[in-house]
């Protein structure tokens, strides 16, 4: 979560600096602030409950409400509020770019069609007609589930009619549709893959083009793409790439920053290092394009910037997690 605390960082600072001549875009941008904190939080503690059960029929369902939830109200305020304020703000403008991107993400994580959580490689899971999941059955506690419930279809209506036209449902005794996924009320399900890679390109287009390559902004860009990359796009050789290229234009960056930037890159600069050999195991002890090895240890110089290309990834989205 560090490129949270920097986006974050980055966040007031630009409020409060155009809290008097924009006060409308300074309230939205500390409100997408609040947004941010109630949200960091809570994804915590979900990918800590997804780490004990990679299906996502878990109890956890109410917690990715709340941040799909919060994730949309962020998402609308910034892109109907404050993106079309920023155009000549640079900085601002990368960060809230960078910020679209990061809801995109968590719609990704917590509520993408089909589910990042599938196994790469495979088909995708869909619930076969006539079935629906066992999340949906409402089960009472202490007690356990009744399997003719499941294993009945339960599209078909009841053969117990009710005894009276209103009672049980609609006159007519029609059953109502079952219940979709929980979250689908607030948020249409989709695969937001595509629209989650495109914002991130866009993001990191811009980081490139108004930032230093040692910039903690810049940084945090390239560290959460790196890790949707990996995560949800399974292009895991591009992330280690991304992330390589990273430290690069870090250690040959010439621009320099005061003691807050610079601890911050150093922090971001530890991330991409672990990101670069994620998933090689005992094979990743290789060094950086910079001439050293790429231990957390190390920190960027305080001075910088050569603009590498970095090949963009593309959009493959048949390996999901």
């Amino acid at each position: 979560m560090a490129q949270a605390d920097v986006d974050m960082k980055f966040l007031g600072q630009f409020a409060a600096n155009v809290d008097f001549d924009h006060p409308f875009l300074a309230k939205t941008l500390f409100t997408i602030m609040g947004n941010l904190t109630m949200l960091s939080d809570r994804v915590v503690r979900a990918r800590k409950l997804r780490r004990l059960d990679t299906t996502r029929d878990t109890k956890s369902v109410d917690l990715y409400c709340r941040i799909i939830w919060y994730a949309r109200e962020g998402l609308k305020l910034l892109e109907e509020y404050v993106l079309p304020m920023v155009a000549n703000f640079g900085p601002l403008k990368v960060l809230c770019h960078k910020l679209r991107a990061s809801y995109y993400h968590l719609y990704v994580l917590f509520h993408n069609m089909p589910q990042i959580t599938a196994k790469a490689g495979g088909g995708q899971v869909h619930t076969p007609p006539g079935l629906k999941s066992p999340r949906n059955a409402r089960v009472d506690k202490g007690k356990a589930p009744d399997r003719g419930v499941l294993d009945r279809d339960i599209y078909r209506p009841s053969s117990v009619q009710p005894t009276h036209p209103i009672e049980g449902g609609p006159v007519g005794g029609i059953s109502p549709p079952p219940p979709e996924f929980a979250p689908n009320f607030l948020v249409p399900s989709a695969d937001y893959r595509p629209i989650a890679l495109q914002c991130f390109q866009e993001a990191t287009h811009l980081a490139e083009k108004l930032l230093w390559g040692s910039h903690p902004l810049r940084l945090s860009v390239r560290v959460e793409y790196s890790a949707f990359l990996y995560d949800c796009l399974h292009e895991r050789d591009s992330s280690r790439q991304l992330a390589k290229a990273t430290i690069a234009e870090v250690y040959n960056a010439q621009e320099g920053m005061d003691d807050d930037m610079f601890e911050d890159a150093a922090q971001l600069v530890g991330i991409l290092g672990k990101m670069m050999k994620r998933g090689l195991g005992s094979r990743g002890s290789s060094s950086t394009p910079g001439g050293g090895s790429t231990g957390t240890g190390r920190t960027p110089p305080r001075k910088g910037a050569a603009s590498i290309q970095v090949p963009v990834p593309s959009p493959g989205m048949d390996n999901a997690i």
